[in-house]
């Protein structure tokens, strides 16, 4: 079962810190996966020059809407190449004797020639900007459900606010280009190669002058529409830095004002403003000066065109109405090139930043699912096995955080885990929710390979609280819902009575349905580690993993906790991280931890007359108390 992340607003910060994760450094780029990374940049380079034709299936699958609009443009378009002939006609015979009668007929033409040209603009319009919407809409949805998908160790290096500016800025810009700049080309494609056309019906010999200007207009607009398309994405890039430095800063307000750290988070935040201001204005320089430079070749060539059908015209060579349409289809080819030199650079633009988000949809999820993947045994048993599992973190791959550790445990025994801090304790819940797969050796669930299962039902086996609660931005019957997102109120009610976080909820305005604030800051830390252990009581797992679940409780609260986690350990597997050993006194067996390694293990009493490092912190923490 997948909890409904959405019902809570799930932040990708919150993602992180359920899976107890270290701290994130470096972007998508530092990946830990480097082979991987260099694998998404290769393809990325291949595809340089066309990025956006990966939206392709997106726009496919709204291909009757994308027909509606491609045929209102047609008609806008043919309707505007009409003008300049209705133009021609009146000025060669609207001012003859039955001048009147034509200039008559000819406006009534053009009055509902401009009626259909209106109508078909505003259904262009409306059909072209809803496609780009949901287009838009579909892909931010595509990259979230990608991001989720993706295993830990891909969390432990990306930096999660340069992944939301993905998510956010990048879609917006790749909205305006599917959306209005899309529109804008195609609509001035058409008019640019109508009116080349009727130019050369209306005067092959001024027409040359004009097709002779063309190779001056499309070599820069390539050119620099590269160049474009490279300060563009790296305005994208520094803006995400930006954004990726604000998500950390308010998300540690407290303890910046705590340091009195105000002024240093300002000079690096506006540093990084700075940086992307500077991106974004040599973003903006190149677009003007390809604008300014295609806009003078056009208008260059019109004026040419006007000296020499003067000429014409004087001559006799061709009619003053013939000379004005020509001219009018030359203005609409000049003023379709040059808003085209503008398009492009949004388009460039709307480029690298498609680049970026199908960047993250091409990383594949290190831990996923096998093409046929086992079936754990129903009914549920819980037994849990390591057997010579050796594991090293992606960003420390020269530690192993468990070094040839093998474990049986039987369906519902409680066993603790204790030992130093960085013994590899918390690594092993790591593994057994498979986050992470072990560098060797193997893990089985109720006898299968976790490896051969799907993840997801290996997970919806276990419930965790984690050593960092986790709390997320909305109401507390929400919270403590996410545990099982069709747990029915009574239900929700009742975990968190076991969890005795039924007392303070009540004392919140609106009781549950009071909103926590983000990361829970309207609570104290015993307050949310409650709604943690109310959470795990509402999922009911066969599997229980305590990860120092008591560690943030005052001594009245950790025995009431304490209580409930007795009636929740009955009748399931239960392994217990804790530093604190009082917590751990009533397991059937207890593993003392250090450098990756179970170097002891047995009942407290047993541990204790034995001596050794379990021994030695029993001594420590209960003699001082």
């Amino acid at each position: 079962m997948e909890p409904k992340a959405s019902a809570i607003g799930l932040s990708l910060d919150a993602i992180a810190a359920t899976e107890n994760v270290g701290p994130r450094t470096g972007t998508l780029r530092a990946d830990a996966d480097v082979s991987q990374v260099e694998e998404v940049e290769a393809v990325a380079k291949r595809s340089r020059l066309r990025p956006l034709l990966a939206l392709a299936p997106y726009v496919d699958h709204y291909r009757g809407r994308a027909l509606m609009a491609l045929i209102a443009l047609i008609v806008a378009a043919m309707t505007t190449l009409m003008v300049p002939l209705a133009v021609r006609r009146l000025i060669d015979f609207g001012f003859s004797g039955e001048g009147i009668e034509l200039i008559n007929s000819y406006f009534s033409v053009m009055l509902a020639v401009v009626g259909v040209l209106a109508v078909a603009s505003a259904a262009r319009y409306y059909l072209v900007m809803t496609i780009g919407e949901r287009i838009v809409a579909d892909l931010r949805r595509d990259v979230f459900k990608h991001l989720t998908a993706l295993s830990p160790s891909f969390f432990d290096s990306a930096r999660s606010g340069e992944l939301i500016s993905r998510l956010t800025a990048d879609t917006t810009q790749i909205k305006s280009a599917v959306g209005a700049s899309v529109s804008i080309a195609l609509r001035n494609m058409l008019l640019f190669a109508g009116a080349i056309t009727m130019m050369v019906i209306s005067s092959p010999r001024l027409s040359g002058i004009v097709l002779a200007a063309i190779p001056l207009i499309v070599i820069p607009l390539v050119a620099f529409g590269r160049w474009v398309r490279r300060l563009s994405r790296n305005a994208q890039d520094t803006l995400a830095n930006a954004s990726a430095f604000a998500s950390e800063l308010v998300g540690a307000m407290r303890t910046v004002q705590a340091y009195t750290n105000e002024r240093l988070a300002n000079a690096r935040f506006g540093a990084e403003v700075e940086q992307s201001y500077e991106a974004a204005r040599s973003s903006t320089q190149a677009r003007a000066i390809l604008t300014a430079i295609i806009i003078f070749i056009v208008f260059a060539s019109v004026v040419a065109i006007l000296w020499v059908g003067s000429h014409d015209v004087a001559s006799g060579t061709i009619t003053p109405g013939r000379l004005g349409q020509f001219i009018l289809y030359a203005a609409f080819a000049a003023s379709s090139l040059g808003q085209l030199s503008e398009v492009w650079g949004e388009v460039s633009a709307a480029s690298g930043a498609a680049e970026r988000l199908f960047e993250i949809l091409r990383v594949k999820p290190a831990i996923a699912a096998p093409a046929k993947p086992r079936a754990l045994p129903v009914p549920v048993r819980g037994d849990v096995t390591f057997d010579n599992v050796s594991f090293a973190y992606p960003t420390r791959p020269d530690y192993l955080a468990v070094n040839g550790l093998s474990l049986s445990i039987k369906a519902g025994e409680k066993v603790a885990i204790v030992g130093p801090s960085g013994a590899g304790k918390s690594t092993l819940f790591h593994l057994l929710l498979r986050f992470y797969d072990p560098a060797a050796g193997t893990i089985l669930l109720d006898g299968v390979p976790i490896a051969s299962a799907d993840p997801q039902a290996v997970r919806e086996r276990i419930a965790l609280v984690p050593q960092d609660s986790v709390v997320f931005a909305a109401t507390a019957r929400d919270n403590i819902r996410f545990g099982r997102d069709d747990a029915s109120d009574a239900d929700v009610e009742r975990a968190a009575q076991q969890a005795h976080a039924t007392e303070f909820i009540d004392r919140l305005p609106g009781g549950f349905e009071a909103p926590l604030g983000e990361r829970g800051v309207t609570l104290s830390g015993g307050q949310r580690q409650r709604i943690a252990i109310a959470r795990a009581i509402l999922r009911d797992a066969p599997l229980l993993l305590l990860d120092e679940a008591t560690s943030s409780l005052d001594a009245e609260s950790e025995t009431l906790v304490q209580t409930a986690l007795q009636g929740l350990m009955r009748d399931r597997t239960t392994l217990v991280i804790a530093h604190r050993l009082a917590t751990v006194l009533s397991c059937d067996r207890i593993l003392v931890m250090e450098n990756g390694r179970i170097i002891d293990q047995g009942t407290h009493a047993q541990l204790v007359a034995r001596g050794g490092l379990y021994a030695r912190l029993a001594k420590l923490q209960f003699e001082a108390a």
